[in-house]
C-alpha cells in the first residue's frame, strides 16, 4: 500500500476537493510546495499543491474526483 497523487494545482482548487474527498470519509495527504517554497524564501509561482490517498481508496474517491474535474 502506498500513497497515490490525485491532484496537483492551486491552493484554492487543492482545498475544495480535499474537503470534498474528507466528506466520503478518506484521508487526504496535502503537501503544499508553494508554502514550503515561501518559508524557505525562493517563491516560485510554478509551484503547486498536491494531494495524495491510499492507493486502495482510489475506487471509492474517483467519482468525487472526476465530478471535480468536471466542475472546474
Amino acid at each position: 500500500m502506498g500513497l497515490m497523487k490525485v491532484f496537483s494545482g492551486s491552493e484554492i482548487l487543492a482545498m475544495a476537493l480535499q474537503e470534498k474527498i474528507e466528506a466520503i470519509g478518506v484521508n487526504v495527504v496535502v503537501k503544499n510546495n508553494i508554502q514550503s517554497a515561501r518559508l524557505g524564501g525562493f517563491g516560485n509561482s510554478d509551484l503547486a499543491v498536491e494531494l495524495f490517498i491510499q492507493e486502495t481508496e482510489f475506487a471509492k474517491v474517483n467519482p468525487v474526483i472526476e465530478e471535480f474535474r468536471m466542475s472546474i
